[in-house]
């Protein structure tokens, strides 16, 4: 069983995510991860080859890859409000540039 700080950490390594898949100066702006068609395994292939570290993170993690799979599935008005709450997590701070990135070429997997 997962402990309430671990599952909040997960939340918000998910949101940090998928809101760095946002490109831009914030979630207001036209962006990637809200109007997305790249699927959960074309987002996994892309940071395996461009961020393995990260990668291994979802890997190991079920929490967070269900989290992710559920973000993009989601509609895009729905993606937004994920995206700005997951903006305000220190995950989501940390994690904004490298997932930037996958924004950019995820759909070229």
């Amino acid at each position: 069983m997962l402990t309430i700080s671990l599952k909040r950490s997960l939340v918000a390594a998910v949101g940090a995510a998928a809101l760095s898949l946002s490109v831009g100066g914030g979630v207001a702006n036209a962006d990637p991860i809200i109007d997305t068609t790249c699927t959960y395994p074309q987002v996994i292939a892309a940071l395996n080859t461009e961020n393995p570290t990260l990668a291994a993170k979802f890997a190991s993690n079920p929490v967070a890859a269900g989290m992710l799979t559920n973000f993009l599935s989601a509609p895009p008005a729905e993606r937004q409000k994920l995206a700005t709450n997951f903006q305000q997590t220190s995950w989501g701070q940390k994690y904004f540039g490298a997932m930037s990135a996958i924004a950019g070429v995820c759909n070229n997997y």
